[in-house]
């Protein structure tokens, strides 16, 4: 909305431009009437929109062109006089006032023009049918009056014709010339329909159209109103009543009779609700609000209510209700947003089904990720969801909560909700699989026809002692690791994979840690891959469980592609990047820590390789 309005009045010399505003402002006609005012400030609580307006006046015999152009720049709103009784001022209008507006306006869309008849005193009948051909010839021209300086007539609603083309335009939404509304309009308010057929039955019944009316007008519909406008729709648009529900061809009916008869408000209260501007783009502030500075220390989250909200979307377009959103269901979800906003990796980022279509669950975790990794990002796509209009929050801004991310990451007051790890290991060692079983996609599971390679995946996962929490896995490339240095190691954990079936795959992961891990704050678990295989001695200083051992690691866990079901090494995960690390290291040693986070899978491995060594010694020579 416009915080103030300058409307510039226009004309030829004599027309009545000075004495209208005088009129105005001292609600009589001026006798000693100057070349010119000075600009008037109007404030807003005297005003019909509540708007501060300034009204200025324009003199060839004081001004010159220069000055004009600028005054046009600066103008919302042009009221083009002209005088009644002489009619080639009105010719001037078509012939030198709207080309000369066109060429100084420096407005993204036409400037509205207010056509203005003055002296309506000394004429006996309405020229009014002069001016249509003028109106039908310029779309900016809004609306035309006849009014009288001298008589008062239509003054006062002269300048509040003015206001309300600022404030609402025809142009953006109606030609004229077609008697209908223009497709930037219609794609608008499609849109606003598809948000509000909630059971998405492509109709709106009883309860949505009340629920459009308290959202867009915070006022009950009455039954009978209801009815009323159902059936002035059934009369004037055939295809407008479906099943005694409110098509979309009728929706846009409502729209075009509110602009046919002057209620331009009307349909411009409803797209601003949901953040369109006056050249029908969604305004920047709406989709991405300033959010409140974060706290030291904190992540970005979904609060509980824009989860809710994101179940209620995934219901709405699972039309078959099989839990997932096919294609075709994808891409009535996207219909009310301008782009595609999820590229194909998606499909090997979050859970989906045999078919290979996100499931509620992964439709949530790819929500959890962008919020993480882009908050912004999120709001916008809030924002074309119409999270805000249809929840009667301030801003998208409402749906982000931020979360500590440091030794009170399980402070029950303020849970947290989302873990990371990053996932590190040489070319080979299985990162891609070892993400992608977060996802319980085995080695013959995984081969889909998901082609794009994602560098996440999140999931939820099951943790002890608390609700589940979603636990997202980043693969990192180690020569980029390196290149980046501790900068970028920023997580909760960290994973180091080797092969354990290659001899030379450990020590990368010695490296790592000693580099970004040993002196930090971060949580670590080693992961010994391809675990269904051979395992050989790793050519190392130190093996992998000793290793463990000396650096209070729980022992490495065994972990294979080919296994079915989610394993348990990512609850192992989920749960040390739970609970902070020197809350780990004070457990006093490894085994205990092992019992205090539950891997079970690392024990069996830790006493099978002691069994090993045990064997070995005692099997020497004497």
């Amino acid at each position: 909305m416009f915080k103030d309005i300058h409307i510039l009045l226009l004309g030829e010399p004599k027309v009545g431009k000075t004495s209208l505003i005088l009129s105005l402002v001292g609600e009589e006609f001026p006798e000693d009437v100057p070349n010119r005012v000075e600009e008037i400030t109007i404030p807003g609580d005297v005003t019909p929109e509540k708007v501060p307006t300034h009204i200025v006046d324009y003199s060839e015999a004081e001004q010159g062109e220069y000055q004009l152009c600028e005054e046009i720049a600066k103008a919302n709103v042009v009221c083009l006089v002209y005088d009644l009784a002489d009619l080639s001022t009105l010719d001037k209008i078509k012939d030198r006032w709207v080309p000369l507006i066109r060429d100084c306006s420096m407005h993204e869309s036409m400037l509205p023009i207010i056509l203005v008849g003055n002296k309506s005193d000394l004429i006996s009948d309405s020229k009014m049918y002069e001016v249509i051909p003028i109106m039908n010839d310029f779309p900016e021209i809004e609306t035309c009056i006849e009014c009288s300086s001298k008589t008062l007539n239509n003054v006062s609603e002269m300048f509040f014709f003015a206001q309300k083309a600022v404030l609402y335009p025809t142009a953006p939404l109606y030609s004229p010339q077609d008697g209908d509304l223009k497709p930037e309009s219609k794609i608008a308010l499609i849109r606003i329909f598809k948000l509000f057929d909630r059971d998405n039955d492509g109709v709106l019944n009883d309860d949505e159209l009340s629920y459009f009316q308290k959202i867009c007008f915070s006022t009950p519909l009455a039954l009978q109103a209801l009815q009323d406008v159902k059936n002035v729709v059934k009369k004037n648009c055939p295809d407008g009543i479906k099943g005694g529900s409110l098509t979309c061809d009728g929706f846009l009916y409502l729209h075009l009779l509110f602009i046919q008869r002057g209620r331009h408000e009307t349909t411009w209260a409803v797209l601003r609700k949901f953040g369109y501007n006056g050249v029908l783009q969604i305004n920047e502030d709406y989709l991405h609000p300033e959010l409140p500075r974060a706290p030291n220390d904190t992540i970005p989250q979904l609060t509980t209510d824009a989860r809710t909200f994101l179940n209620e979307v995934f219901s709405k377009y699972d039309k078959d209700e099989d839990g997932a959103l096919s294609p075709t269901e994808m891409d009535d979800l996207f219909s009310v947003f301008p782009y595609e906003p999820w590229g194909s990796e998606v499909l090997n980022t979050v859970c989906t089904n045999n078919k290979g279509w996100i499931t509620r669950e992964g439709f949530l975790s790819q929500w959890m990720l962008t919020t993480f990794i882009d908050a912004p990002r999120t709001l916008e796509y809030l924002g074309y969801l119409g999270y805000s209009a249809l929840t009667d929050c301030s801003s998208q801004a409402d749906a982000i909560q931020f979360t500590s991310n440091s030794t009170t990451k399980l402070n029950p007051e303020n849970p947290r909700d989302i873990f990371t790890c990053k996932v590190i290991g040489v070319r080979g060692v299985g990162k891609s699989a070892f993400l992608q079983g977060l996802l319980e996609r085995s080695e013959n599971t995984k081969k889909s026809k998901h082609n794009q390679v994602s560098v996440f995946a999140v999931n939820e996962v099951e943790v002890k002692n608390r609700e589940p929490v979603y636990l997202l896995l980043h693969e990192v490339d180690l020569s980029d690791l390196l290149a980046a240095g501790e900068g970028s190691f920023i997580c909760d954990v960290v994973c180091l994979l080797y092969d354990s079936t290659d001899a030379d795959s450990f020590q990368c992961c010695v490296e790592v840690h000693k580099q970004f891990v040993v002196n930090s704050s971060v949580s670590c678990v080693v992961v010994g891959t391809k675990s269904d295989g051979k395992s050989v001695t790793q050519r190392c200083a130190v093996q992998p469980v000793d290793f463990c051992i000396q650096n209070h690691l729980p022992p490495p866990i065994p972990f294979s592609s080919r296994q079915t079901g989610i394993s348990m090494v990512y609850e192992t995960i989920a749960e040390m990047a739970a609970v902070p690390k020197t809350s780990l290291v004070e457990k006093s040693n490894a085994i205990g820590i092992l019992f205090k986070v539950g891997v079970v899978t690392a024990i069996i491995t830790a006493i099978g390789y002691g069994l090993y060594k045990y064997t070995k010694v005692f099997s020497k020579p004497k």
